[in-house]
């Protein structure tokens, strides 16, 4: 085989690609130690520099419709004038200084790295990758400079994770299916700054269980406080984005939340949270008493009706109304809000009892917003908690535990799903 023969090869469209020699790679390696290859400066890097300045000559010579250095006649009076660096950061996080070729005219313009772009594909996707993840803006700064020797700017990692609320928009503007059989709405809270000061912000979420019995958060909205004003417009907006038919809702306590649900849609039945009742109730217990007193807790509300769950709420405010009167108290004025729970089978209470679905996103929440400390803005918010969810969302493939049996007492309850059953069985 000659020595041509082994430098080139050919594509499937005929086009010849130059191939390095074993010759050439020995060569190259006998004046490099292999620990320089690597690195901001390693031979690699210098590879690459040499590769994106080809890329960017041969772009301008397509355009010129010449080659640098032709003697051919010219077909327009545009000519090469020169280059100028740019410094830019690859997908590996280097930093790079290139010679971006120019015209006379100033009128190339580079695709392969376009004008005001500093960034490979796939850099970005690494810084919010870290954010994602709860990384502060010195922590991806100290991350990058030390890894790759990169010195990066809080205001260019803001930038880079700011092409998120594009996103974002549009994600919280999708339409939505025409039926969910749960929906679990919920809020949690943390610090802002607002006209320099800095107060509490509520993030509301709404998650349901879809038809396929999969979970699907439907969107993030940030408020001031949590108010039933505020769940009107959002679960209006919900209807607005094509939601016809929600058969249980699943809320906290808060004053007049069934009314805002039950005003956009009258025929939903509004479930307390059980696992708010649960939190509300023992935040009154001493550590000591807090295992016995969740194990009484747990009688009532597994109960086999509302009738027994009644029984068990009088022993319970038996035993610990002398210690804890308040608990008692808290279940009886909130009870009929609790009662619809004990009229679903066994398989419907499962996936409305909400200490899965809720609290796994709000411990995913929390762990990514705990070291962030006080947030700018409201923007800053959602794109963090969206980020954080979208992660979490990846997870989300299999359906609830004995779904197609849930599915088929909730087509008895509450009628026609407008979906084959029988297919929906095979999930």
């Amino acid at each position: 085989m000659t020595e041509k023969s082994q430098t080139l090869m050919v594509t499937e469209d005929n086009t010849e690609i130059t191939k390095l020699t074993t010759k050439l790679v020995d060569e190259l390696l006998s004046k490099t130690k292999p620990s320089e290859l690597l690195g901001k400066d390693g031979l690699f890097q210098k590879l690459k520099k040499q590769l994106v300045e080809r890329v960017l000559a041969s772009e301008l010579e397509h355009d010129l419709g010449y080659s640098k250095h032709s003697k051919n006649t010219k077909d327009n009076d545009n000519r090469y004038n020169g280059s100028y660096d740019k410094t830019v950061v690859d997908e590996n996080g280097h930093q790079m200084t290139i010679s971006i070729p120019r015209d006379r005219n100033s009128e190339f313009t580079p695709q392969f790295i376009p004008k005001g772009v500093r960034r490979f594909n796939g850099f970005d996707d690494q810084v919010i990758s870290m954010y994602a993840r709860g990384m502060t803006m010195s922590e991806i700064q100290g991350h990058l400079e030390e890894i790759y020797q990169t010195k990066i700017s809080k205001d260019l990692i803001s930038t880079i994770t700011d092409s998120v609320i594009d996103e974002v928009s549009k994600w919280q503007n999708r339409a939505l299916d025409s039926t969910y059989p749960i929906l679990y709405l919920d809020c949690i809270h943390v610090k802002a700054r607002e006209s320099n000061a800095i107060i509490n912000k509520a993030i509301y979420l709404a998650i349901a269980i879809n038809i396929e019995g999969k979970k699907e958060l439907l969107g993030i909205w940030v408020g001031k406080n949590e108010g039933a004003k505020f769940w009107l417009q959002i679960v209006t907006e919900l209807k607005n984005r094509g939601i016809e038919q929600i058969y249980v809702a699943c809320v906290d306590g808060l004053k007049g939340f069934a009314d805002a649900i039950n005003t956009v849609f009258p025929k939903t039945l509004v479930q307390l949270c059980i696992v708010h009742m649960v939190r509300s109730s023992v935040k009154y217990v001493s550590y000591k008493d807090l295992k016995s007193v969740t194990s009484d807790l747990k009688k009532i509300y597994t109960s086999y009706n509302e009738q027994m769950a009644e029984l068990e709420l009088k022993d319970f405010a038996l035993k610990w109304d002398n210690k804890y009167p308040v608990i008692s108290d808290i279940w009886k004025r909130n009870w009929t809000g609790i009662v619809p729970f004990f009229t679903f089978p066994t398989e419907i209470r499962r996936v409305i009892y909400t200490t899965n679905t809720i609290e796994s996103v709000n411990r995913q929440i929390r762990k990514i917003i705990k070291n962030k400390g006080v947030f700018p803005d409201d923007k800053s918010i959602q794109k963090i908690v969206f980020l954080a969810l979208r992660n979490a969302a990846k997870k989300w493939t299999m359906p609830i535990k004995d779904w197609p049996v849930a599915l088929n007492q909730f087509e008895i309850l509450f009628g026609d799903f407008k979906y084959d059953l029988k297919q929906l069985a095979n999930l």
